[in-house]
């Protein structure tokens, strides 16, 4: 998994590759923990996801309560088999996906 962070003042974007797994999905956690202090606009670049497993799913619930309190969060670039996942699971409904 590539993780590529893109800061804006208050905005960050994280473009995530490849595959968001048990074994990938703490690297996402850490990333997001030592950037989302005074960032008030997440957004994740899924076009390059591949999978994504139940622990990436956690670490996007856990990033979407903390944006719920400090801001707002979106899903941009979702394929086919991601989409299929978040609906699946009902993260469809919880998330913001463009």
């Amino acid at each position: 998994m590539t993780i590529n962070k893109q800061k804006d003042g208050a905005a960050l974007t994280l473009a995530v590759e490849g595959r968001l797994d048990t074994i990938t999905a703490p690297e996402l956690e850490a990333a997001l923990g030592e950037e989302l202090d005074g960032v008030e606009a997440l957004t994740f670049d899924f076009s390059g996801l591949e999978y994504i497993s139940s622990a990436g799913l956690r670490v996007l619930l856990s990033a979407q309560k903390q944006m719920n309190r400090q801001g707002t969060m979106k899903v941009t670039g979702v394929g086919e088999v991601i989409m299929e996942i978040f609906e699946v699971t009902g993260f469809s409904d919880i998330l913001t996906i463009e």
